[in-house]
């Protein structure tokens, strides 16, 4: 398995906007807009390859974001759980210094000054 690509998996496109302004690395966000079908998340595991990328889940730490975790986890056990904090419940309104250092963790590049 070959990790020259990474994606991040969010719920919705208010999340992605937040994630794109912090990091500094190609990186491919797909959104989910909510729970998956099984023919839509075929059709997601196919067009982006998900076997074969180093995938992250980052969803909002709801009851839906944790239906959403706990069947991506399901269908791809290599992925890797970014959580936001639960104080804040959705990644969009997570704090950018937050979810910055929640990315950098998880050795996504991000730009350092949300940092400080």
């Amino acid at each position: 398995m070959h990790h020259s690509e990474k994606v991040i998996i969010v719920e919705g496109l208010t999340d992605k906007r937040q994630i794109e302004k912090l990091i500094t690395e190609a990186v491919k966000i797909i959104c989910t807009n909510g729970t998956l079908g099984v023919e839509k998340f075929d059709d997601l595991m196919d067009s982006y390859d998900l076997d074969n990328k180093e995938v992250y889940i980052l969803v909002d730490e709801d009851e839906s974001g944790w239906k959403l975790r706990k069947q991506l986890k399901q269908e791809l056990p290599h992925a890797i759980d970014i959580f936001t904090s639960s104080e804040y419940r959705e990644v969009a309104n997570t704090p950018r210094a937050i979810l910055a250092a929640a990315l950098a963790t998880k050795h996504i590049a991000i730009d350092l000054s949300f940092l400080l």
